[in-house]
């Protein structure tokens, strides 16, 4: 699977290009209403920003399933007795059902879920394991400029999409978040993209459009748009 070898073949160097995933999952954790959960879930986990976030904002759990499909991420999660790995696919039921808990107080997910290549199969999945979830996906909008520039669509839903799915199986809350980040050229942005891992293996520009893009990008940033959901079962 194309995200799961981006994520693995960067995994050691992610951290130093992750920016804006970190800030996303500082401000997701800072949603939490409580400061101490019996069970998580955690959808995507990668090198663990959630786990190291709880910390943080001293938001205590007494067990942690961390999720991701990559294992070269999973092996830079932080160990504690208390976190279970599991490599797997969220895009399928058989993931969900064999976790280690039936049930969870709460599922999150940070920067994960906008790759899901079959999101009704996803949400299914977090909806039976689920009473609460907090999650925040990366929207359409993001690179948005850079997409129009070069002539291409983006890779993942827009945020009208992704609500509409999420409203199916969950009764749910809604944020859009934006962020920039400044580059000191059109290279460093391409070079940023694909050591990130935010590309999710999508290969969408040939030389001719990199060539291009890298001339004529009036920007010196990359737009990102995220959508932040807070979600409970429907009754």
């Amino acid at each position: 699977m194309k995200v799961a070898k981006e994520f693995s073949r960067f995994a050691k160097s992610y951290n130093q290009h992750n920016i804006i995933q970190s800030e996303v999952a500082e401000q997701l954790i800072a949603y939490l209403p409580k400061s101490y959960y019996t069970h998580i879930l955690d959808i995507g986990c990668g090198r663990g920003e959630v786990y190291q976030n709880l910390s943080k904002n001293n938001i205590d759990f007494s067990f942690l399933s961390a999720l991701d499909i990559s294992w070269g991420m999973l092996e830079l999660h932080p160990r504690d007795e208390r976190v279970t790995l599991i490599e797997g696919d969220f895009c399928e039921l058989d993931t969900f059902s064999s976790l280690t808990h039936n049930s969870y107080d709460i599922v999150i997910s940070a920067s994960a879920l906008q790759w899901s290549q079959d999101l009704d199969t996803t949400l299914k999945g977090l909806a039976l394991v689920c009473t609460e979830g907090y999650f925040a996906i990366f929207t359409s909008q993001t690179f948005a400029s850079l997409h129009e520039c070069a002539g291409v669509s983006s890779p993942i839903h827009s945020k009208e999409y992704l609500q509409e799915k999420i409203a199916l199986y969950f009764d749910a809350s809604f944020e859009v978040v934006s962020y920039k980040l400044h580059f000191e050229s059109v290279y460093a942005m391409l070079r940023y993209i694909k050591e990130s891992g935010t590309s999710g293996g999508e290969q969408k520009l040939s030389y001719l459009q990199t060539k291009r893009l890298i001339a004529e990008y009036p920007f010196d940033y990359l737009e990102f748009e995220v959508l932040f959901v807070r979600t409970v079962q429907k009754v």
